[in-house]
């Protein structure tokens, strides 16, 4: 199983930016698999941005509601984060996440795979 991210970059505050997951090794044939989004500032815990569940359910951090949107692509493997009205706080790495154990969504132990992360900057 592997999850990779990309789409990070530098960008001023109120820009845009999207970052992408794409997994593999999953058997994505039986379904869909609960993902969600972390990020980690430096010197802070890693936390959860976002969240979509197997019937796509979304769940949002309140630090990025009406700012970010999860979403999945076409290909079930693929999910989104749509990062609107960026701020200097958002600043961190971006995380994947996924097949889920159960427990809350923005809990790190919830999470058996993750992603090597992706850098966003926020100036």
């Amino acid at each position: 199983v592997q999850l990779v991210e990309s789409g990070g970059g530098s960008v001023n505050e109120g820009e845009s930016l999207r970052v992408s997951c794409v997994a593999s090794g999953f058997n994505f044939v039986t379904g869909r698999y609960c993902m969600a989004w972390f990020r980690q500032a430096p010197g802070k815990e890693r936390e959860g941005v976002a969240g979509i569940n197997a019937v796509d359910r979304t769940i949002y951090a309140d630090s990025v509601k009406g700012r970010f949107t999860i979403s999945r692509g076409n290909a079930k493997s693929t999910v989104y984060l749509q990062m609107n009205s960026l701020k200097p706080e958002d600043t961190g790495t971006y995380y994947c996440a996924a097949a889920c154990r159960g427990l809350s969504w923005d809990d790190r132990d919830n999470y058996k795979y993750w992603g090597q992360g992706t850098q966003v900057t926020v100036s």
